[in-house]
Parts: C-alpha cells; sequence; structure tokens
C-alpha cells in the first residue's frame, strides 16, 4: 500500500531535518527533527479538535445515522458498521490526520473513542 502523500512529503522533510546530536554520534536530535511541533513542544494534536474531527469523518460515511455518533460510539454496536465498513472509516481517518494505521492497529479500532486516543497519542498526526 503506497504511503498517502501527506506521509511522503512529511517523511522527506523530517530526514532533511535531522541531525546528530553534538558529541553523541548515536542519538538523533528530535527536537530539530520535528521543528516548532517536536516532542519537547507538544507534536501531539489536541483532544478536543481530535474528537471534532473524528466525529466529522465518522458522520461522513455513508452507512452512519450522524444523530448516532458521539465520542464513545462504537462502531459495531451503536453504528452498525460491518468489517468493511469499519476499514473504510479507518482509511477515512488516516486520510483526515495524514498517518498511516498498521492493520494491527487499525484492528483495535473498534469505535470513536478508540480513533480519538490513538490518533491523540500519535506524534505525526496533523
Amino acid at each position: 500500500m503506497p504511503l498517502p502523500r501527506c506521509l511522503s512529503a512529511i517523511g522527506s522533510g523530517v530526514l532533511r531535518r535531522i541531525r546528530l546530536s553534538p558529541g553523541r554520534p548515536d542519538r538523533i536530535g528530535w527536537a530539530g527533527a520535528l521543528g516548532a511541533r517536536g516532542i519537547a513542544e507538544g507534536a501531539f494534536l489536541g483532544r478536543a479538535e481530535v474528537t471534532d474531527r473524528v466525529i466529522a469523518v465518522v458522520k461522513n460515511h455513508e452507512k452512519v445515522d450522524q444523530s448516532k455518533v458521539n465520542p464513545t460510539s462504537s462502531f459495531q454496536k451503536d453504528l452498525g458498521l460491518d468489517s468493511l465498513d469499519q476499514v473504510e472509516v479507518v482509511m477515512a481517518f488516516e486520510e483526515e490526520f495524514c498517518i498511516e494505521i498498521p492493520d494491527s492497529e487499525a484492528d483495535k479500532i473498534g469505535g470513536t473513542e478508540d480513533a480519538i486516543n490513538y490518533v491523540c497519542n500519535h506524534p505525526m498526526a496533523k
């Protein structure tokens, strides 16, 4: 599966900025690599923003009753999505946040709360 365009751009931008720490050739200077949004400066998106965007993505799925979507909705139990629909929703999260979610992690995303937690803890989510 090819990387989304935004991931390719992010990867090449980060690689251009990676520097070795002075005196420690075995350590990468991540604050320099990540720039102003480095880990020390809080690289992660805020929970409120992620929640709003995750809910919007789920509401935009064609088989979802928008009135049933909330921050704790289960894709299967509350929204009636089958496994294919869940894969499509996870792919929509990848596109929305410019991240790639490995299959092993995607299988654990069974509802909006799981998606919110995953994205909030992903340092490359935009």
